[in-house]
């Protein structure tokens, strides 16, 4: 077995699976891996996937034209996701998708093409649900941010419906576990930016105006609770506790 590592990112992805592919080995003899597993197994060959952009224009090239965009948005989504082995995954889906054409979307009785479908649904309903939980609050600058830490790489698919609802302001939504914000200047686009770092973390927690709000937003929520229909097991059901940290309504400070 020959193992080609990349990096985990989607071009690093769809350059290992160019390698894997161009190797000429056999499907069945390739697998695609992620650096810094930490997972070796013995006795196979470990190759590394140099990432070009050329390698990733001609395998999106190929998936739009033989597979269509559908199945070009379900690599992407799969490639946010927090799972170790979506680069093999994501390699046995185009496998079928680049010989199946357009229809390998629906043809889930394919383990192959299930465990992509499975990945895109769990990443688009996380993405789904930090829209509707997500907080901002406003630095001294006029800057709207919002602190996020979601399982998966989700931020990116968050951008566009902020940028449709809040296009003249400036906003971060930050990802503190993975150290990357999405900044989108008033009135313009938006782009990723990776801060390496807990500076900006730090810096946008003090900068902003929670503190100031948070006991007064609390404070309303507490008066118009019913204490009779409490009902915590519910609560927890639409509202998942690891969602809290990053909302006002249950934040600790202020």
């Amino acid at each position: 077995m020959t193992i080609f590592q990349c990096s985990d990112t989607l071009d690093g992805i769809l350059c290992g699976v160019y390698d894997a592919w161009m190797s000429r080995l056999g499907h069945g003899n390739v697998a695609l891996e992620l650096e810094d597993t930490g997972n070796r197994k013995l006795f196979a060959e470990y190759r590394r996937a140099e990432e070009s952009r050329e390698k990733t224009d001609k395998v999106i090239a190929a998936v739009y034209r033989k597979a269509g965009k559908q199945a070009y948005d379900m690599v992407f989504r799969a490639s946010l996701s927090r799972e170790e082995e979506k680069a093999d995954k994501i390699y046995r889906f185009l496998v079928y998708a680049l010989n199946c054409g357009p229809k390998v979307a629906d043809m889930l009785q394919i383990p192959a093409v299930y465990e992509i479908f499975r990945m895109n649904r769990n990443v688009a309903n996380e993405a789904h649900l930090l829209i509707e939980f997500a907080r901002f609050s406003e630095t001294k600058d006029r800057v709207l941010v919002s602190m996020v830490g979601p399982k998966n790489d989700v931020t990116i698919l968050m951008a566009p419906h902020f940028a449709d609802r809040m296009p003249e302001e400036n906003w971060i939504i930050y990802d503190e576990g993975r150290r990357k914000g999405i900044v989108h200047k008033a009135g313009e686009g938006w782009m990723v930016v990776r801060t390496g770092d807990d500076a900006w973390k730090e810096q946008l927690r003090k900068g902003t105006d929670q503190e100031k709000f948070a006991g007064l937003w609390k404070t309303f929520h507490k008066s118009i609770a019913i204490e009779e229909r409490r009902n915590y097991v519910c609560q927890r059901g639409h509202l998942p506790l690891r969602f809290r940290p990053y909302m006002t309504e249950f934040s600790d400070r202020g």
